[in-house]
């Protein structure tokens, strides 16, 4: 490779990587919009969840096809990029094949990568058709159209495209060097027989073909890699954190809000005389109760959201949508992750958020969606990476009754009854009694 493809290499790795950082840093800045701090406690149980759920994908294999499937190409494409290493050596360098010096494992390692790039071309061809033929009814749900829909399709072309960029790169390498009696080292168990033809072309026409794939495969991880930012895909990334950052207390736990928390211990204790209490400083703002908007969450929230693979197993399971009402959990993080982002555009035009009389309640996410949750938990329970859609409900459904008081009639009045009666029917406490009768 001549000084001025080594230097085109160069710059073309430099920036994209330049830019692909730049894209995390804004995704960190915008996780750290949210309120709390990441939990760090009980590291040995987070440590094996991650290692179970995410790098296991044991909550994949629920649904055993499309689980197998994911597992094999999520492997499969990982485990081909570590020839990734090699090409950005070689690219650098200007040397080929790097690692050739390996002898026999360099010889196994192509075999291998060849092998699983051919599965992972397989189970792509399976997932589009069970996305575009089979059409499978969670893809096809109302906040599935337009990008979201196209963006699955989107990555099933890249990865199919790069993998069989890989194979042709190394099936013209191949018969380039054994039409001249050279030996490649490596081997080729698929390319030189899916692309036996080669041997008709002459070695020059050979090593253009070679050179144009090589460059054409490493162009596209480059892409694939700054196309994660904006993609659903992103989660190939967030994953790993998302679930070690996620609930490892039961799921039916809730979160109490510390400050009513405390009122209500204080209510409750005899011995404290309440007119004792110090006055509220009438220079800090007040709290505010549940969540508005989206910095009102906390970071783990944040992150789910942008975690979310838009897989739809959350809003299968949820007996809401089922019996057809508007709640999807799915759409809940979808929409949390629209905000952030048009928060995010907001600060990088302003340099700080200005207030752009927009909110994730209301504008996003309407106060019929959240009233719809049953608070049952299938959502959590089936997403593959632990995201919890039912945390941000509750958040918003804490915002309505206590900031806005706008809670169902229902609710209004059995908290009714609670404050007049001490019970959640509208029966005295002294006929207890009698309300089985």
């Amino acid at each position: 490779m001549s000084y001025f493809f080594q230097f085109l290499f160069l710059i073309t790795f430099i920036g994209a990587i330049a830019f692909f950082v730049i894209n995390i840093k804004k995704v960190i800045r915008n996780i750290h919009l949210g309120t709390g701090n990441l939990p760090q406690d009980n590291k040995s149980i987070r440590w094996k969840k991650m290692a179970r759920i995410a790098l296991g994908q044991s909550k994949m294999v629920v649904q055993p096809i499309p689980g197998i499937l994911h597992i094999l190409v999520y492997l499969g494409f990982i485990i081909i990029n570590i020839e990734v290493l090699e090409i950005i050596i070689d690219g650098i360098f200007g040397t080929h094949r790097i690692f050739s010096f390996l002898g026999l494992f360099y010889d196994f390692l192509i075999g291998s990568f060849e092998v699983l790039a051919l599965i992972v071309i397989g189970s792509v061809f399976i997932f589009w058709c069970r996305r575009n033929i089979k059409k499978v009814k969670r893809f096809f749900k109302k906040e599935m159209n337009g990008w979201p829909k196209e963006d699955g399709n989107i990555i099933l072309y890249i990865e199919l495209i790069l993998m069989l960029l890989f194979l042709t790169m190394n099936g013209a390498d191949y018969w380039n060097n054994a039409n001249q009696g050279l030996e490649l080292a490596g081997s080729f168990p698929i390319s030189q027989h899916l692309f036996s033809f080669f041997q008709d072309f002459h070695p020059s026409t050979l090593h253009v073909v070679e050179r144009a794939m090589w460059w054409l495969h490493i162009l596209g991880i480059l892409f694939f890699l700054n196309y994660l930012y904006y993609s659903k895909h992103f989660h190939i990334l967030s994953a790993f954190p998302n679930v070690w950052y996620s609930k490892i207390t039961p799921k039916a736990k809730l979160e109490n809000l510390a400050s009513v928390k405390k009122e209500v211990e204080l209510m409750m204790n005899p011995e404290v005389d309440p007119f004792a209490a110090s006055p509220n400083n009438e220079n800090e703002a007040s709290e505010k109760f549940g969540a508005q908007d989206i910095f009102d969450l906390n970071k783990v929230q944040l992150l789910n959201a942008y975690s979310c693979t838009e897989c739809g197993r959350c809003t299968a399971e949820c007996p809401a949508n089922i019996t057809g009402k508007r709640l999807s959990p799915r759409k809940i993080m979808m929409d949390t992750r629209d905000r952030i982002e048009e928060v995010s555009k907001n600060i990088d035009r302003n340099g700080q958020f200005k207030d752009d009389n927009k909110k994730l309640l209301g504008d996003y996410i309407s106060s019929e969606e959240i009233w719809a949750c049953t608070s049952c938990n299938a959502c959590t329970e089936a997403c593959p990476i632990s995201i919890d859609p039912l945390s941000i409900i509750i958040k918003l459904r804490q915002f309505l009754v206590m900031e806005k008081s706008e809670a169902p009639m229902e609710i209004n009045l059995m908290m009714q009854n609670v404050e007049n009666k001490g019970t959640p029917w509208p029966f005295n406490n002294s006929d207890r009694l009698n309300w089985n009768n």
